[in-house]
């Protein structure tokens, strides 16, 4: 299910995403490098800070910016106006196209909303060169597990409860191994794939209960009512907050590889 996402809210809350990000593209450049010529794929693109930090390691570069969502490439279109360095597709990776195969796909914390990694890596080395490089970090094995355990004691409540019958979760949290296994049978090489902690703390229940509507609980909130979105959020982060701690408890999962020259 595409989701559609709030540009602007996500843009207020959304410094964890581009811290990891941040760090992420550091990582990536000291064990795979960039020139600074590449054309590069950012892949769930966001609002676009991400690009941003992309951007300065491209200098005789230019990414094509790709995200699902109407209101996040509209804020990428409105945020690098005029640069030429950066397209805006409005698109689903797993419907992307381009002219020419690509030097590297980029993205963070977008993969976890796809539930069929097998036909993702399989798209995603399409896109690619031979040799070309994908780095990508998303939720993991164990992502946000309190999170979602205090998220379903909220949803059992007689207030929430008839509307997650028959509530499936909508996210795909994979393994170190597993990945490894899907990215060398999808055409890749030299693939690297770990997991790390990435608790992330909020100064007030406010704060946190923010974070958790415009972010986490994009696919409970779909089942919710407009009027009860916000008491939701709120009940979640109050469970949380119940247990003496504002963290959400992130696992990343990093990947990092090469399309094989023989695919």
């Amino acid at each position: 299910m595409t989701l559609e996402w709030d540009a602007s809210e996500y843009e207020a809350v959304s410094a964890p995403q581009t811290g990891w990000g941040a760090g992420f593209l550091e990582i990536f450049r000291e064990r795979r490098g960039l020139r600074g010529d590449e054309v590069v794929v950012d892949a769930g693109c966001g609002t676009g800070r991400v690009t941003e930090l992309l951007l300065r390691h491209l200098p005789r570069g230019r990414v094509i910016a790709v995200d699902a969502s109407g209101s996040m490439a509209e804020a990428v279109r409105r945020r690098f106006a005029g640069d030429e360095r950066v397209r805006v597709e409005h698109s689903d990776i797993l419907e992307q196209e381009v002219e020419e195969p690509v030097d590297v796909i980029f993205s963070t914390a977008t993969f976890h909303w796809i539930l069929d990694h097998e036909r993702l890596f399989g798209c995603l080395a399409q896109l690619l060169r031979p040799g070309g490089k994908l780095a990508v970090q998303c939720g993991g094995k164990g992502n946000i597990a309190r999170t979602l355990a205090a998220t379903e004691r909220v949803m059992g409540e007689e207030r929430f409860r008839d509307a997650f019958a028959g509530w499936e979760e909508n996210w795909n949290f994979a393994d170190a191994e597993t990945t490894k296994v899907r990215l060398e049978a999808a055409g890749f090489e030299e693939v690297e794939t770990w997991l790390h902690e990435e608790n992330t703390e909020f100064a007030s229940v406010v704060e946190l209960a923010r974070f958790l509507k415009t972010v986490v609980l994009k696919h409970h909130l779909a089942s919710l009512p407009e009027g009860e979105r916000d008491p939701f959020a709120a009940a979640v982060a109050g469970r949380l907050a119940e247990r003496g701690s504002l963290v959400v408890d992130y696992v990343r999962l990093n990947i990092l590889a090469a399309r094989s020259v023989a695919a």
